[in-house]
């Protein structure tokens, strides 16, 4: 891969500046601007109440896709990365932090954990992560676009409950780095509430669907 040139600016979305670090193998020194999206989901008043445990797996992407670095798509046949530009952890993390922060906030759920915690779940959400990339799509400007499928399964008898792939591509003021790192902010806030909203519904009509329990009664 190779690296388009960054525009040496800084924004609210940039943590830190390492000095000295070579961005790319072989490359000249210069310093590295990490940027650490900062996402909030907000409840929706339609979600619904439920009173299922959730547990969300890994999301597993391609290794390309998985990277700190910034990926973009300068026209369709190609993939570069932002040269003096990085994530402060990989795309995998950003979407797995997103979204259980977004359960836990939205007080719809009874429990949500991460699949390692080894809490007793009624479903589990598996996702991956399939674009996370600046596309130009022909334009001059790139589209912060992600792209990821997600699956809800039920966890005693491994049913798929919903399937659904979601895209979100949101258009970037200008090219500068900043301002797309902002786009990205934008598109995952976007892309995580629209699937925690689809996963309490589909996991809610699916319970609702579950016969009630026999009585024990004589």
């Amino acid at each position: 891969m190779t690296a388009l040139p960054s525009i040496k600016r800084f924004a609210p979305l940039c943590l830190l500046v390492l000095a000295g670090c070579s961005v790319l193998a072989g490359g000249d020194r210069q310093s590295v601007t990490i940027y650490a999206p900062q996402v909030r989901v907000q409840a929706d008043p339609a979600w619904p109440q439920v009173d299922w445990q959730l547990v969300l797996a890994k999301p597993s992407a391609a290794r390309l896709v998985d990277s700190p670095r910034i990926n973009v798509r300068p026209s369709p046949g190609e993939l570069e990365v932002y040269r003096g530009a990085t994530w402060s952890q990989p795309a995998t993390d950003m979407l797995e932090d997103t979204l259980l922060r977004g359960f836990e906030d939205s007080g719809r759920i009874a429990a949500v954990a991460r699949i390692a915690t080894g809490i007793r779940s009624d479903y589990k959400l598996t996702t991956d992560l399939r674009r996370f990339e600046a596309d130009y799509r022909g334009g001059d400007t790139p589209a912060a676009t992600i792209e990821l499928n997600a699956k809800l399964i039920h966890s005693v008898d491994q049913r798929v409950v919903a399937a659904r792939t979601f895209v979100v591509a949101e258009p970037a003021a200008s090219a500068d780095i900043p301002t797309v790192a902002r786009a990205f902010e934008t598109a995952l806030d976007k892309v995580s509430t629209d699937l925690i909203g689809w996963t309490l519904l589909s996991g809610q009509h699916d319970a609702t669907r579950q016969p009630a329990p026999r009585s024990s009664g004589k």
